[in-house]
């Protein structure tokens, strides 16, 4: 063995004259993170309060990002289910040029195409819709509509959103039985039974009425919507317009997650010259708003959950440097390089961070499914009128965003202490013990 050897060389280089090799840098690394989980284990009070600003701040982003996931989940089955569908099957340039003239684009009413669509394993139901404009009126009250005329069998896809308050849905055995949105109900004065009289415009610049009844009161997730709306059965809507076929075919699926692999199974059974499909994301402005939106505000609760954790983390590493001067020393006085010393402390903040958001995100999943069981009463949000209780949702998504937010912002809060460490002057870090 070397008689004597200068300070600051790497003491796992030591071997026999002749035979000195380098360790390969990750079998160094690998002896770095045992001792830092040596370190981790002996620091009990310091880990232990790191460990609780971790497992809180993870929490209380999977906690409110898995509220706003909930709403935007709820918010996306709401306007595919009660307006949009999963795909829609228009006439080629409907939605450029169909509002003008819409009696001009109509879908035909053979049924060769659905019969052909529904065969798809993963299509539910495919529903046409006939869209129209006109007058509603009861008694001296008169006031604009914006109709779908639907088949009430197909509709049935649509329930579970389509939120009949009063009375009962459209029926296949009731011709003249409608369902009308609550705020146009409101500012009639209609209710359930009442006698209505529609007018409205024919395809060729007439006018035609007919006499219908409400059979219900619905309301949907938009209030804007349920403010002017009405659904009749489709062959009302035919005979009052005096056309056939429908506006629009509304595809729905099994699984919202499908609905990019379905389109492109359907897209080659149809004409781009005849026909158009649009999958429901495309046609739903308000809901990428709203998602837009969000997102935003999760981003602006992840830079203050990140911004505590890193000061918190700092801070509780920069005490245990100072604390752990004397060892330092001893350690670079030994030979320990510096990059050494910097990687070790590297590796206990990285290690504070994973262990914490992994505490954080099983112990927030808990907390979402309790919550989710007991339900959170919520007052209606803006265009609603109903109340509802809210939930939260815990994808797999946000678990691993937690866990990369708790892994990232531990790395950065550990730099600074570990670079201070790796910076001591020896003689300086071994005289602080006496």
């Amino acid at each position: 063995i070397p008689a004597a050897r200068p300070l600051g060389r790497d003491i796992t280089r030591i071997g026999l004259p002749g035979k000195m090799k380098i360790q390969p840098f990750l079998q160094g690394s690998a002896a770095d993170l045992a001792q830092a989980v040596r370190n981790v284990v002996r620091q009990k009070r310091r880990v232990a309060f790191a460990l609780a600003i971790l497992i809180g701040g993870c929490i209380s982003l999977l906690l409110a990002a898995g509220f706003i996931q909930w709403v935007l989940d709820i918010m996306r089955e709401s306007t595919i289910r009660s307006q949009l569908g999963h795909i829609q099957i228009v006439r080629t340039d409907y939605y450029k040029k169909g509002i003008a003239d819409p009696y001009k684009y109509l879908l035909p009413a053979d049924g060769s195409k659905e019969a052909e669509v529904l065969k798809h394993p993963s299509v539910r139901a495919i529903a046409p819709r006939l869209s129209l404009v006109g007058l509603i009126s009861l008694g001296d009250s008169t006031l604009s509509f914006m109709g779908d005329g639907v088949d009430p069998v197909a509709e049935r896809e649509f329930e579970k959103y389509f939120f009949v308050e009063k009375g009962e849905r459209l029926s296949p055995n009731d011709p003249t039985g409608i369902v009308i949105g609550q705020g146009l109900a409101d500012n009639l004065g209609a209710k359930v039974g009442d006698k209505l009289v529609l007018t409205v415009t024919t395809a060729k610049g007439g006018m035609n009425g007919h006499d219908v009844h409400i059979r219900g009161i619905f309301f949907t997730s938009e209030k804007a919507y349920d403010d002017g709306a009405i659904q009749l059965p489709i062959e009302l809507a035919r005979k009052l317009i005096r056309v056939e076929g429908a506006s629009s075919w509304l595809v729905v699926l099994d699984e919202t997650e499908k609905t990019d692999a379905v389109l492109k199974d359907l897209r080659p059974m149809f004409d781009p010259k005849s026909f158009e499909l649009a999958p429901w994301y495309e046609l739903a402005d308000f809901y990428n708003k709203s998602v837009t939106l969000f997102l935003r505000q999760v981003l602006v609760v992840k830079i203050l959950i990140g911004i505590i954790v890193v000061l918190s983390i700092s801070n509780t590493l920069s005490m245990a440097v100072i604390e752990r001067t004397g060892e330092i020393g001893t350690m670079m006085a030994m030979g320990v390089r510096r990059h050494s010393v910097l990687r070790l402390f590297i590796f206990e903040g990285l290690m504070l961070g994973v262990i914490g958001s992994v505490l954080g995100i099983f112990i927030g999943w808990l907390l979402s499914l309790a919550i989710s069981a007991v339900g959170i009463p919520m007052p209606p949000p803006p265009g609603m009128e109903s109340d509802f209780t809210g939930e939260v949702t815990v994808t797999l998504g946000l678990a691993l965003d937690a866990l990369l937010l708790g892994a990232i912002v531990t790395l950065i809060a550990s730099v600074l202490p570990a670079w201070k460490a790796s910076r001591m002057v020896i003689v300086d870090a071994l005289r602080s013990q006496r």
